[in-house]
């Protein structure tokens, strides 16, 4: 079995998710949209593979935004959206991380706005089905909002935005069950000192959460990849 893992970012890894691909006897391939020299100017015009040729698309987080930087990262933005489009359509299946699942929700018809709560850290969230997808916590890094697309199901929430949400064979979810805490560690590094603090979180106190949650992160991050795959994939 074979999976892309799409990076918006050079900053970004599949982190504890490809681990937990890989310890399953997945092929994890890794398509990086944005290259580091081009951060601060996004516009990149990257070619998207035939998704036939995986088994599962893997779209991680972003720096920008889904739903409102269409301006900004458009000449790639528009392709993934009619890429991971024709992939559920083909019966294919979608694992869509924060920015991936907001990517995915508009792709299908949902809608990405801003969120008027966004959330950095981590955080319990209410799931109708906890066997895929525990209650956490689970790390947040999000100032969008995404509201599920018609013919799907929501499985999770909070109070601040909806959190997982079922379609065909595929899953979206709000949170990050990939970050590991050198993955964390660059986002911090990276502009993510200044987004927390506008919050009036302690860059520090993120990246001690981050080697102190480390081992449930990974077991949870596990267990929600080990349970889709068994839903989407069993014989």
């Amino acid at each position: 079995m074979r999976a892309l893992c799409v990076l918006h970012d050079a900053l970004s890894d599949p982190g504890y998710v490809g681990a937990a691909l890989r310890g399953l006897g997945w092929a994890v391939d890794e398509l990086v949209v944005v290259p580091e020299d081009r951060h601060h100017t996004p516009d990149v015009e990257p070619s998207f593979p035939d998704s036939s040729a995986y088994d599962l698309l893997v779209p991680l987080g972003a720096p920008w935004s889904a739903g409102v930087d269409d301006a900004r990262i458009g000449r790639w933005l528009a392709p993934e959206l009619d890429w991971l489009a024709r992939a559920v359509d083909d019966g294919g299946a979608v694992l869509g991380i924060c920015f991936g699942a907001q990517a995915l929700a508009r792709a299908l018809g949902g809608t990405v706005t801003r969120s008027p709560s966004p959330e950095i850290g981590w955080v319990d969230i209410e799931s109708d089905d906890p066997d895929l997808v525990p209650p956490g916590p689970w790390l947040q890094w999000h100032f969008d909002r995404f509201t599920v697309p018609p013919g799907a199901a929501e499985i999770a929430r909070n109070a601040a935005a909806s959190q997982a949400y079922r379609i065909g064979r595929s899953l979206g979810v709000q949170f990050h069950p990939e970050v590991t805490p050198a993955g964390l560690r660059r986002w911090v590094g990276n502009g993510g000192a200044a987004q927390a603090r506008g919050l009036g979180l302690r860059p520090a106190d993120l990246v001690a959460d981050a080697d102190r949650f480390a081992a449930d992160a990974r077991r949870r991050a596990k267990a929600l990849v080990s349970a889709y795959l068994k839903e989407i994939f069993a014989s």
